[in-house]
C-alpha cells in the first residue's frame, strides 16, 4: 500500500463522514421554517457559511503551502516508515493526538485565536452551517503541529490523509438535533461534547479540544459532560452577520491592543497569552 493508493482511500473516508452534512442540514433547515426564526437567523446562517468563499480562492495557495511545508519535513526524515494498515491506525492516533494540542493552543494563544480559530467560535448558533465557518488562515497555521509525524517517517500523504479524516469526523458534531449519546460521549467526541466546547459558560470554556477521541481531554483535565443548556459564541458575541465582521473581528481587537501597548514586551506579551489576558492579570 503506498501513499497515493492511502490517500483515495482517507479522500473517500473524509467525504463518506462529511456527507453526514447532506442529511443533517436539511433537517435543520426544517427546523427552523417550522419555528417560524426570524431574518436574523437565516441571516446568520448565510455568515456561518460565508468563509467557505475565501476558503475557494485561497485552496490553491494553503494546498501549495502544505504539500511544500510536508515536502520539505519528508526530505529531512532520517527513514520511512511502511504504510500498512497497522502504520494507518497509527498514524489516525497520533494525529488525533496531534490535534488535540493545536486546537488547544488555538484556544489558549491570542494570535492563533483572533486570526484563524475565534471565526469557527463565533456564531451564538450551533448548527451544520458552524462547522462552515472555519477561517482559511488555518491552513497556514494547522499544519505544522502535524510536521513531526513527517519528520519521524510517516509518508506525508498519509499523516494528510489522517488529518483529512480527524477534520471530516467532526461535521456531523456541529448539531443540536442529536441528543446525549450515554455509550459513546464518555469517550469519543459526540455532539453533546461539541456543544460543551462551544459554549461560553465558565464551567464549559476551554473543555472538549479532542478530534475524535476525548481520552486526551480526560487525560490533560480539559474534558467536561454537557448538563446545563450550552449558550453559544463567544464572550464577547460578536453582534454581526456581516461576513468581513465574521472573519475579522477579533484579529482587530488584538490590533487594536498590540497598537496601544507600552513596548514591544507587552505587544509580545498580547500575541503569546490567552485571549482575555491584561496586563497585571
Amino acid at each position: 500500500m503506498d501513499g497515493i493508493e492511502i490517500a483515495i482511500e482517507w479522500e473517500w473516508a473524509a467525504l463518506a463522514l462529511a456527507a453526514a452534512m447532506v442529511v443533517l442540514l436539511p433537517l435543520e433547515l426544517w427546523h427552523l421554517y417550522k419555528k417560524r426564526v426570524d431574518r436574523r437567523r437565516w441571516l446568520e446562517l448565510l455568515a456561518s457559511a460565508s468563509p467557505v468563499l475565501p476558503t475557494v480562492m485561497m485552496g490553491a495557495v494553503v494546498t501549495a503551502f502544505i504539500v511544500a511545508l510536508n515536502g520539505g519535513a519528508a526530505a529531512l526524515a532520517p527513514w520511512s516508515i511502511p504504510t500498512t494498515p497497522l502504520t494507518v491506525l497509527l498514524s489516525l492516533l497520533a494525529v488525533d493526538f496531534l490535534y488535540y494540542w493545536d486546537h488547544r493552543c488555538a484556544h489558549e494563544n491570542r494570535a492563533y485565536w483572533a486570526i484563524a480559530h475565534s471565526v469557527h467560535h463565533s456564531s451564538p448558533h450551533f448548527d451544520q452551517t458552524t462547522g462552515l465557518r472555519v477561517s482559511f488562515v488555518d491552513g497556514f497555521i494547522s499544519p505544522w503541529f502535524y510536521l513531526p509525524l513527517v519528520l519521524i517517517g510517516f509518508d506525508p500523504l498519509l499523516v494528510l490523509g489522517s488529518f483529512g479524516v480527524i477534520i471530516a469526523y467532526q461535521q456531523w458534531l456541529h448539531t443540536e438535533l442529536i441528543d446525549k449519546l450515554p455509550l459513546f460521549d464518555g469517550w469519543l467526541n459526540t455532539p453533546s461534547n461539541h456543544r460543551v466546547h462551544h459554549a461560553i459558560q465558565p464551567q464549559y470554556l476551554d473543555k472538549n479540544y479532542g478530534a475524535i477521541l476525548m481520552i486526551w481531554d480526560r487525560m490533560f483535565g480539559t474534558y467536561a459532560r454537557e448538563e446545563e443548556r450550552v449558550q453559544y459564541g463567544l464572550t464577547e458575541q460578536i453582534e454581526s452577520v456581516n461576513p468581513i465582521k465574521v472573519h475579522f473581528a477579533e484579529a482587530a481587537k488584538l490590533l487594536r491592543d498590540v497598537l496601544n501597548s507600552r513596548g514591544v514586551l507587552q505587544a509580545l506579551a498580547y500575541l503569546w497569552h490567552k485571549p482575555g489576558w491584561r496586563p497585571g492579570n
